[in-house]
């Protein structure tokens, strides 16, 4: 009888959602469609991949069996519905027309580095493509940063001004070939053109395969040269050349935010960085992400071995390594030989640099020459960055790569939500029917420049998904840019509810809708700025809270901030408040300690008024590290966001096991008289560097105590960490390490940013727990 009904030819409707558009999908259906001599069609449509499927029912079953072993590498099935449907005695398999519906809620996919059977061509001397600079197929190249609209059919890109050529159309409608509707396809005869400019007047000098040797040539001369990526233009110089790194920093006014370098290869990043197995895979990953490693010491590399001068990452033991990802790429190393810095090209506080005239307009003053194609970019796009941390990954930047982020909701929300997230690291999620969409990384709202950026990712993305918001949620900081934006976009459209969600809550909601914590958990909330119920600014919180509510239940003793904003980039005034709390201000006056000797006695008396009648506070995490960085001469004027961080990590010994005393009063965590006993180590008959890494390494020490103690103390069994502060690596690791000792369960995020990138998924997650939307 079971044989009998095997025989029986059938007839299905699929219905397949997620990352299945772009990909290769549609070919993959019809190969296996023919192997297992099934009859019937695949499209794409605005709601994701559908196919009728005709045969007999162990070839049926054997078909979809195929959608769990062998998919190609790029797609990524979210859900499949089905139904019988009759049968219609099909002849073959065809890939049939899209279908334009009303709604699109197809997945958009990340762009992705060159794969390894384009890189063979660009290799091969025989190939058509050999040394084509913008080669890919349906596994690899430029998806978002092209798409204006979906479904993703190459009329919907900026390839549409590009008509292929015979060999390409060819290609491109044989669906047995691997660039079977890869809608940036192209070649040498019919691809965008490549040119070599004179930045300020955008004179011509090469095209094409010249173009590359004679930017090569420039950069091995000790040029700055901006380069088109996939998503925008690289400020590139030599990264051995310790001449060419200073005159970038000179140009950009970047004096020690570190460089990311792009290697030729894996075995040249091993002779500047201890490299873990870990960190390779991410490093060789398809993403080809920027990844933080940890420096060899530049006393111990061999002469022959590559060196990266040491103005790269100054002051710090880590460096940002990525390999190259683009065809481009590749073939300027075959000419240049040595790594090379490859910063984003943009102003400071502004996006990434996207289109030629723009570059030219801001940046003719930081970069000598340009290599630009005419392939236009729509959606600009950072590199992603992350970190290993052990056997896990931990995103500090969510974009190339990685990004549109999707996940998958297991019900259908009745509302379209909109969040906004935070004013710095700022990404925007989307929440309706069954997914929760996040943007790449947009940046720090810090200029006008950035805000149109975030308006214009906020319109694509309505266009995109024909998304209408009714819901809008911001953040409670009066003066973001995202909260201004909201209320205004509110006030505009008065059918929408515009609700806010506390920024430290967020933090942790975010962590929770990364792995779908339904229990109630012990989140550790540790960044540098966000404004709190009380009006203060926070950054040193613990929770206790689940997917609807939070209740803080410890906070850093409050800091006085000594002028406000200015003490965030200054690290001196910080500590030099901290000191105001501990000593009497004769007493200051007459220490022989670097952050008093940043300061004239007259300012430091001025100051003091100025302390005494401030009454901005904060329980920051970020700014105490500010001042143990300032008290021990790590760092008196911050450059940039979290460096006194990255200096402590660098000192930090794990042979010290000593640590600070510190208290819990009440709600309030106290670090007893942290600057005396910070001080008596100054004090002691040790070399300066010694001196650093004993506070810095007791001071790291601390914070895990601290939180260690805490969770001992609380009866929950699920603790989160999660905020700015946690990209600290020595301390997260150790965080962990000791937590799963006493049987907790320890969540941080790694697919999504830890920091204020993950801001908008977290408000995102507190909307749809919150609200009646099923």
């Amino acid at each position: 009888m079971q044989h009998a009904q095997s025989k029986t030819a059938q007839r299905f409707k699929y219905k397949f959602e997620g990352v299945v558009q772009g990909v290769g999908f549609r070919p993959f259906v019809y190969k296996i469609a023919k192997k297992y001599n099934i009859k019937g069609f695949v499209n794409n449509s605005s709601e994701g991949v559908f196919v009728e499927a005709e045969g007999l029912k162990d070839d049926l079953e054997k078909f979809l069996k195929e959608f769990k072993i062998s998919l190609p590498p790029l797609a990524k099935i979210d859900k499949i519905t089905s139904k019988e449907i009759e049968l219609k005695k099909s002849k073959e398999f065809e890939i049939v027309q899209s279908l334009n519906l009303n709604s699109k809620y197809a997945s958009i996919s990340p762009d992705i580095a060159i794969c390894e059977d384009c890189l063979k061509e660009l290799r091969d001397k025989k190939n058509r493509r050999y040394e084509y600079y913008l080669t890919n197929c349906t596994n690899c190249g430029p998806r978002y940063t092209i798409i204006d609209r979906v479904p993703y059919d190459r009329a919907n890109t900026s390839m549409v001004k590009f008509r292929m050529c015979d060999e390409c159309e060819k290609e491109y409608k044989n669906p047995n070939d691997r660039r079977y509707h890869a809608q940036p396809i192209s070649c040498h005869k019919c691809g965008p053109s490549l040119k070599f400019y004179k930045t300020y007047n955008k004179e011509i000098f090469a095209t094409n395969e010249d173009a590359i040797k004679l930017c090569a040539k420039s950069i091995k001369r000790g040029n700055i040269v901006a380069i088109k990526g996939l998503g925008g233009f690289h400020i590139v110089c030599s990264a051995t050349s310790p001449k060419s790194v200073k005159l970038l920093r000179k140009r950009k006014n970047r004096p020690t935010k570190p460089f990311a370098v792009m290697f030729e290869n894996i075995e040249d990043i091993k002779k500047v960085a201890i490299l873990t197995k870990k960190e390779e895979e991410l490093i060789l990953s398809k993403e080809k992400p920027i990844v933080i490693v940890k420096k060899k010491d530049p006393h111990k590399l061999r002469k022959r071995e590559l060196p990266v001068t040491s103005f790269v990452a100054p002051m710090i033991d880590r460096i940002g390594v990525f390999l190259p990802y683009t065809p481009l790429h590749h073939l300027l190393f075959d000419y240049v030989k040595c790594p090379m810095v490859a910063t984003s090209a943009n102003l400071s506080n502004e996006p990434i640099i996207k289109d030629i005239d723009e570059l030219c307009k801001k940046l003719d003053n930081v970069v000598d020459y340009v290599l630009d194609f005419n392939r236009d970019i729509i959606n600009a796009c950072d590199d992603s960055v992350v970190q290993a941390i052990g056997d896990s990954q931990e995103v500090i930047r969510l974009a190339r790569g990685y990004a549109p982020k999707y996940k998958k909701l297991p019900f259908k929300l009745k509302d379209k939500i909109l969040c906004v997230g935070a004013n710095q690291k700022n990404t925007i999620t989307l929440a309706f029917e069954d997914i929760l969409v996040t943007s790449p990384h947009i940046g720090d709202l810090g200029s006008i420049e950035s805000m149109e950026y975030f308006k214009r990712t906020v319109e694509s993305f309505k266009r995109f998904y024909d998304f209408e918001p009714n819901i809008i949620v911001c953040d409670k900081h009066p003066t973001y840019e995202t909260t201004k934006w909201a209320k205004e976009y509110q006030k505009s459209h008065s059918d929408i509810k515009l609700f806010q969600v506390q920024h430290h809550y967020a933090h942790i909601l975010s962590c929770m809708a990364e792995f779908d914590i339904r229990e109630r958990v012990l989140g550790f909330s540790f960044d540098g700025t966000g404004y709190g119920d009380d009006k203060a600014i926070w950054g040193g919180e613990v929770f206790e809270c689940d997917n609807k509510n939070y209740k803080r239940i410890y906070h850093f003793k409050y800091i006085k901030l000594i002028g406000g904003e200015k003490a965030i980039k200054e690290p001196k005034r910080v500590a030099l408040a901290m000191l105001f709390e501990e000593y009497k201000l004769k007493d200051i006056l007459n220490m022989d300690i670097p952050t008093v000797k940043n300061f004239s006695k007259t300012e430091i008396k001025n100051l003091h008024k100025i302390w005494k009648n401030t009454t901005i506070q904060t329980s920051s995490l970020g700014r105490i590290f500010d001042a143990i960085g300032s008290l021990c001469d790590i760092l008196q004027i911050s450059n940039y966001e979290g460096e006194s961080g990255l200096i402590i990590e660098s000192f930090y010994d794990s042979t010290v096991k000593k640590s600070f005393d510190f208290s819990i009063k009440d709600k309030e965590i106290i670090l007893n008289n942290l600057m005396q006993q910070s001080l008596k180590i100054m004090n002691e008959n040790l070399n300066k560097n010694d001196k650093k890494r004993l506070i810095s390494s007791m001071f790291l020490n601390t914070i895990a105590k601290i939180i260690l103690q805490l969770s001992q103390k609380s009866n929950i069994n699920s603790i989160v960490l999660s905020g700015g502060v946690f990209q600290n690596k020595t301390l997260l690791e150790k965080t962990v390490k000791k937590l799963e000792q006493i049987g907790k369960k320890v969540y941080f995020q790694q697919n999504t940013p830890i920091n204020d990138g993950g801001i908008s998924q977290g408000q995102a997650w507190w909307m749809i727990k919150n609200k009646n939307i099923l």
